[in-house]
């Protein structure tokens, strides 16, 4: 079995600002830990040094056990890549490295004239790959492309991976690592791009797992189900909670209201120490025996702010979000007989001004084209984003139209804004459209 050990990591920023410091927690065999805290706490570059991509400045971290990474957004932004290749990112280290020789094998018996020395080198590659376990993994992969995707790995492994939805991506990617040799798995947000049954198969195929999984989530029903013990990041520090997330808010607040104690005494006995010095401050300006006693004052008082107060409870985030939009007409969406193509039956669809709408669906049934399609204007692009920025077209038939006045605004699974590359902060928020 494997464990994870982090042992006082500190990690600081280009500019001087130290990220985290006396970081320390265990994953142990077989433990289901959550890496809980706020947005840019630095819960990914936590696990981008845990798993070796970034090396801390002080500290140690140690693993055991084959170490199994998934990526924030595994294979997303990488459209046309193959799925193969996503496949051999999350392999183990042997059976990546004899891959990439594998492939450049292949491509040169598949170009040359097949000569000797060609033969040669594709003929050690194919060795090296059964040695590596590459042959068992390509068993595995046919496994978890059946269960996912419904077809044979060797019909799907040069899908590109845009046309597999975000969903498709992930469970591809859990299911291969939940399957695979490595005994320790670090998820950075797996639930992420799941549909509601793929998270439920999601927090119970971590909690069967014998293997050692650490992970990050912002999605309170997956740390309840899931975790057995919670990892907080906060205050440029991290402690752990030994329960699962149903206990970790009491907890929490328990931990707070001991900070406050704590700083409490120290403010009193700095004032008292401060009181006593300048009491001898005073006695030693008339009584040249009590100077001694002032120093020895000064002294306990100096090393008493060295060592500094105890740390103080973190802010609690106040974060409002605004979603108002400009008044339109009564209708904001009508769709007419809409199918898109491959994916949906014809549906007809209204939205009222001031209607909040969830489209739910299974994971690759066109959640993210249908609102791509609005977001482009619908059937006509002139009223939607291509202005601002292009969008990929959606094949699909029947009517889809935006109301009067409406004019729509789109936020990407993906966060792909590639118009935002080059611009500032203030350019983006102040000075766009």
């Amino acid at each position: 079995m494997g464990f994870v050990d982090l042992s006082g990591v500190r990690y600081g920023l280009s500019d001087g600002t130290t990220l985290f410091d006396e970081v320390s927690f265990r994953v142990g065999e077989g433990a289901k830990v959550a890496l809980i805290g706020a947005n840019g706490a630095g819960k990914t570059t936590l696990l981008d040094i845990v798993t070796g991509a970034l090396a801390p400045d002080a500290g140690t971290v140690s693993h055991s056990g084959g170490l199994g990474v998934m990526r924030q957004l595994v294979g997303m932004r990488e459209g046309e890549r193959p799925l193969r290749h996503l496949a051999v990112d999350l392999a183990p280290p042997p059976v990546r490295a004899v891959a990439a020789r594998l492939a450049l094998a292949e491509g040169r018996m598949g170009t040359g004239d097949g000569t000797e020395k060609e033969q040669l080198a594709y003929a050690q590659a194919l060795a090296d790959w059964g040695e590596a376990g590459g042959y068992e993994f390509d068993v595995l992969c046919d496994t978890v492309a059946v269960a996912i995707l419904g077809r044979p790995w060797e019909t799907v492994k040069d899908r590109p991976l845009r046309t597999l939805s975000g969903g498709e991506q992930k469970r591809f990617a859990l299911q291969l690592l939940l399957q695979g040799r490595d005994e320790v798995l670090v998820l950075d947000e797996p639930d992420n791009f799941l549909d509601v049954p793929a998270k439920r198969e999601l927090e119970q195929a971590i909690r069967d797992s014998d293997k050692s999984i650490l992970f990050v989530s912002h999605d309170r029903e997956v740390l309840a189900n899931a975790a057995s013990s919670i990892v907080t990041l906060e205050a440029g520090t991290t402690w752990t909670h030994g329960g699962g997330f149903a206990t970790w808010h009491d907890a929490r607040a328990g931990r707070h209201e001991r900070f406050e104690e704590l700083r409490r005494r120290w403010d009193e006995e700095h004032q008292k120490l401060r009181e006593l010095m300048l009491m001898y401050k005073n006695k030693a300006a008339y009584n040249s025996d009590m100077a001694s006693r002032y120093r020895a004052a000064q002294t306990r008082l100096q090393k008493f702010e060295e060592a500094g107060p105890p740390p103080a409870p973190p802010r609690e985030q106040d974060i409002r979000v605004k979603l108002e939009g400009g008044r339109t007409g009564k209708r904001a969406v009508i769709c007419e007989q809409l199918e898109l193509e491959d994916l949906t039956f014809p549906f007809d669809l209204e939205v009222w001004y001031g209607d909040r709408v969830a489209v739910l669906g299974a994971n690759g049934t066109g959640k993210s084209h249908f609102l791509r399609l609005l977001a482009q204007g619908g059937s006509d692009p002139e009223s939607g984003l291509s202005g601002k920025r292009r969008l990929d077209p959606v094949r699909h038939s029947g009517v889809a139209r935006l109301g009067a006045r409406v004019y729509p605004g789109h936020f990407s699974q993906t966060h792909e804004h590639p118009e935002f590359d080059g611009r500032t902060l203030r350019e983006i928020l102040w000075e766009g459209d």
